[in-house]
């Protein structure tokens, strides 16, 4: 039955319920002892004696106690209660990402700061091997203060790298199975719950986990994708009546793209495509690259290098007389005619140079190639764009050299230039 107030979980008194899911039941509760204020999380009666929800709870506690990061709650300790496991977590106050998304777009700044911040704990969660799997508005708060925290690591996993996505599981790790639960239909929520159907919520799924196939990392830049997406337009980018027109939508159709607003850069729209590739091969390979992107997008403009001293202020306008004004015209229209007749004879005639680049067999040219390819002025260098395991870079190619070399710091730069010097770079 449900802990009324004044019940007691250990040392913990409970104050009163903050929700429940189809994972568990959460309550604010005091401790008396240091004074402050916890969030208690328990199994509903429905899934108390249910061995592989039990299971995961207790995941859930390795796997918080494994992560030390501002961006994610904290938790304290697990206490039993009336022969129930109940996790004693951090408690965050706020509204979550659903509740603000509730209200409205979001402008770039606050959007890009919040999907830093989720980027930042998954990161933090994956360099410990551990995939969420539910990542998604309800799943984030966002404190008075702006910080952000990833809760609910409930449907969290570790990855295996030995797995493949075909390869069965352990129903304690499988993303496709799950007892009879609760059906979260909040604020119009498609959740996902009952024998054989797939765990998670239905909107924010990667195609691998829509398909009941392994998640990884990249199942979680997906929905990342999806929360990023959803801030910038107040909508979610894959949608139907029901969950079954949600996954079909998820497998077959592409976002609006055209939902996105007119001020959202280059840089993130091409990091939100790269998230929602539902080729996972084809998708982002690791959530710092979405965070080293949000994080120059802000700072950059379109051109990632420029000339430095072209916003020179100009001088003082002087008034000049008329009769001077028109002998200086005359000498200087003097002076180019002369410039120009010795360089018309003295300039070289023009050299023709053909040659062969053969990308690497682990690159992946992006089409069309007219746009993403830059030729040097003297014909020596040759700059494109190429994906490598799902993260497109710019490499360059010289005449003299027989492979390409990657160039640091165009991770997602596209339409690449040569300056007429052949001394800078320049891309989008």
């Amino acid at each position: 039955m449900p802990l009324a107030p004044g019940a007691h979980v250990g040392p913990y008194e409970i104050v009163s319920p903050l929700g429940a899911g189809g994972m568990g039941e959460v309550y604010r509760a005091r401790d008396r002892r240091l004074q402050r204020d916890v969030a208690i999380k328990v199994l509903p009666d429905h899934l108390a004696g249910d061995r592989d929800r039990l299971a995961r709870l207790e995941r859930e506690a390795q796997m918080l106690a494994a992560l030390n990061h501002p961006h994610i709650a904290q938790i304290y300790g697990i206490e039993q209660t009336a022969g129930a496991r109940a996790l004693v977590l951090e408690l965050v106050e706020g509204q979550t990402l659903a509740e603000r998304i509730a209200h409205g777009p979001m402008g770039l700044d606050e959007a890009v700061s919040i999907a830093k911040q989720i980027a930042q704990a998954l990161e933090a969660a994956h360099e410990q091997g551990i995939v969420h799997r539910d990542l998604k508005p309800a799943n984030v708060k966002i404190t008075p203060a702006g910080v952000v925290k990833v809760l609910d690591f409930g449907l969290a996993k570790l990855s295996d790298p030995a797995s493949t996505a075909g390869s069965a599981s352990s129903v304690s790790l499988s993303p496709t199975l799950t007892s009879p639960a609760f059906v979260r239909q909040g604020a119009g929520e498609a959740g996902v719950t009952g024998i054989g159907e797939i765990l998670g919520t239905a909107a924010y799924m990667a195609p691998e986990q829509a398909r009941g196939r392994t998640a990884d990392k990249r199942s979680d830049v997906w929905a990342f994708g999806c929360v990023l997406y959803e801030m910038l337009t107040g909508r979610r980018a894959f949608q139907g009546e029901d969950v079954t027109d949600t996954l079909a939508s998820i497998l077959k159709s592409p976002p609006d793209w055209s939902a996105l607003p007119p001020a959202v850069p280059p840089a993130i729209r091409t990091l939100l495509h790269r998230c929602l590739e539902k080729d996972r091969a084809a998708r982002v390979g690791d959530i710092a690259v979405a965070r080293f992107a949000l994080e120059e997008a802000r700072s950059l403009s379109d051109s990632a290098i420029v000339a430095p001293n072209l916003a020179t202020p100009p001088a003082p306008r002087r008034l000049v007389p008329h009769v001077l004004a028109i002998v200086a015209v005359a000498i200087v229209a003097g002076a180019l005619t002369v410039a120009a007749t010795y360089w018309l004879t003295q300039s070289p005639s023009p050299r023709v140079s053909r040659f062969e680049v053969i990308p690497l067999a682990s690159q992946m040219l992006v089409e069309p190639p007219g746009t993403n390819v830059a030729l040097s002025p003297d014909g020596s260098t040759l700059v494109y764009h190429a994906d490598v395991a799902g993260i497109p870079q710019l490499f360059m190619r010289r005449i003299g050299e027989l492979d390409p070399t990657p160039i640091r710091g165009t991770e997602l730069g596209l339409n690449p230039a040569i300056s007429p010097d052949g001394t800078r770079l320049v891309f989008t």
